[in-house]
């Protein structure tokens, strides 16, 4: 394979690769090996042959502590309370890792966060119910499923946390990512190598492609992958070992892997990717009819049923938050006026659900005149203009009111009021966030109608993932992708992901 400056080998089609690509056996039938560029890159080659291993064992040990912590925790509160205590002090810990594993946690290369969030919550609760049924006492049961579901919750919270700090360990290690080479046309090949290198936490980092015969290397913006050859070429190219996922864009070029192709060494898996664009998702099941596959997918993720359920979770947490939430609501509006005489509240006109007019609530962390100042901002600075017609936010805003608005906004503690908006059923906790109109107006009139085809959020998809370092394709791919996949799981993952969200402070302004 040619070098280019530095030594830096190049792909067939002249695109640089990344050292990480550089680590594997991709290559063309007869080509010369992808080396490793540097000592250190060999080094965590050899680590990479135990990638899998090295990533259940960190789960298994993370999962082991989150179970310690948890079951130690609610046990001396039941003490300290009076309660009966009746939990799996021993063997609690093994347990749980059991319920995991059966569940398909400890695969050592995904699935996403969210989904992982999924199977926890389910396999945490099959362990909770089979303790129970086992242990359940003749007195006091009321007392004893009260301590049950209170450590289920303890263990679902202190599970998760540790498990984002390994994940987050492991991506910055380059050892949660299983290597995964693509098949199929150039363009769709393409969007998905970006989607997974933007987002490692999916599990799956791409090292190679398999073109079709149609796509010309030659033509086009060069591929961000080493090119292995064509699906035409399966039966010379060399087996690659390391790899570990194969994602194939169609039916078709899965058919022309061959049984006896030796590319993909077991036990790498096969994926087939299929765009559901249009369509929701949440807990699609396959059928196997003779020969072919057939995929059942909900389409009742909005119904009647869902709505009051998803209401009920909204009051059930927003009352005891919003009571919470009062000193410090109360604190901040005495610091608001006494920095800028004025109101320390007010309302911000948005587009609600089914495009009604949601009068928002929120805190003042700007001055009284921020309409003039920002025009005058604007039309000082190109720069700033451009920003803002980007974002439509500004990280040197001088409408924020100095000490106290930054701190608010950061802290998220701006938008605490709209507690109220949650439990006068205007929003819901978690959903899109309700946009200004000229915000809203800049996406097509197909997206508005779908983003207020559902209730509005005090969080969402967005904010905890970019919040305002995203720009509008980033909000309405998230958004996208919240309202075709809504579940419960999703509310309650994206409410835990909040947390960590709002104190890094990431994207706020």
């Amino acid at each position: 394979m040619p070098a280019g400056k530095g030594g830096v080998p190049y792909a067939p089609n002249g695109s640089k690769t990344s050292m990480a690509d550089q680590g594997l056996n991709l290559h063309h039938a007869g080509g010369a090996r992808l080396r490793s560029g540097s000592r250190r890159d060999r080094g965590f080659g050899r680590v990479r042959r135990y990638r899998k291993s090295i990533v259940m064992a960190s789960l298994i040990c993370g999962d082991l502590a989150a179970a310690f912590v948890a079951i130690s925790g609610i046990q001396l509160l039941i003490r300290m309370i009076g309660l009966p205590w009746q939990a799996p002090q021993r063997i609690g810990g093994l347990l749980v890792v059991l319920a995991f594993f059966v569940v398909g946690l400890y695969s050592g290369s995904g699935p996403g966060p969210y989904e992982r969030f999924r199977q926890r919550t389910i396999g945490l609760a099959a362990f909770i119910v089979i303790w129970i049924i086992a242990t359940l006492p003749e007195r006091d049961v009321i007392d004893f499923i009260i301590v049950q579901a209170a450590m289920a919750a303890c263990l679902l919270l202190v599970g998760h946390y540790i498990e984002a700090a390994t994940r987050a360990l492991l991506i910055h290690l380059d050892l949660w990512s299983a290597p995964t080479v693509l098949v199929g046309a150039a363009d769709r090949c393409r969007e998905l190598a970006q989607l997974l290198a933007r987002k490692p936490e999916l599990g799956l980092k791409p090292v190679g492609w398999i073109g079709t015969t149609e796509d010309d290397s030659s033509k086009g913006s060069p591929f961000p992958l080493p090119i292995i050859g064509t699906t035409a070429d399966l039966e010379r190219i060399r087996p690659c070992a390391e790899v570990e996922v194969a994602i194939f864009m169609t039916a078709s070029e899965l058919a022309a892997v061959a049984r006896d192709c030796r590319v993909f060494t077991p036990p790498c898996g096969f994926m087939l990717l299929e765009d559901i664009h249009n369509i929701q998702g949440p807990l699609v099941r396959t059928h196997a009819l003779e020969t072919m596959i057939g995929v059942e997918i909900r389409r009742d993720l909005c119904s009647c049923q869902s709505r009051m359920s998803k209401r009920m979770f909204d009051i059930l947490l927003a009352v005891p938050m919003g009571l919470l939430a009062l000193p410090v609501v109360g604190l901040a509006a005495l610091l608001i006026k006494l920095i800028d005489p004025g109101p320390a509240f007010y309302v911000q006109k948005r587009i609600g659900h089914q495009g009604r007019t949601l009068e928002l609530l929120k805190l003042r962390t700007m001055y009284t005149n921020s309409d003039r100042l920002l025009e005058e901002h604007l039309n000082r600075d190109p720069l700033a203009r451009a920003e803002w017609q980007r974002f439509f936010k500004l990280r040197n805003d001088p409408r924020i009111l100095p000490i106290v608005g930054n701190f608010l906004r950061r802290s998220s503690v701006d938008e605490l009021p709209q507690l109220w908006n949650v439990i006068s059923g205007d929003m819901s906790l978690v959903g899109p966030r309700p946009l200004p109109a000229y915000h809203a107006e800049q996406f097509d009139t197909e997206f508005q109608a779908l983003r207020t085809s559902v209730m509005p959020g005090l969080t969402g998809l967005w904010q905890v993932s970019s919040r305002s370092d995203g720009d509008l394709e980033v909000l309405r791919k998230e958004d996208f992708f919240y309202i075709r996949n809504w579940s419960p799981w999703l509310d309650f993952y994206i409410l835990l992901q909040t947390l960590p969200a709002v104190l890094r402070a990431k994207g706020a302004r």
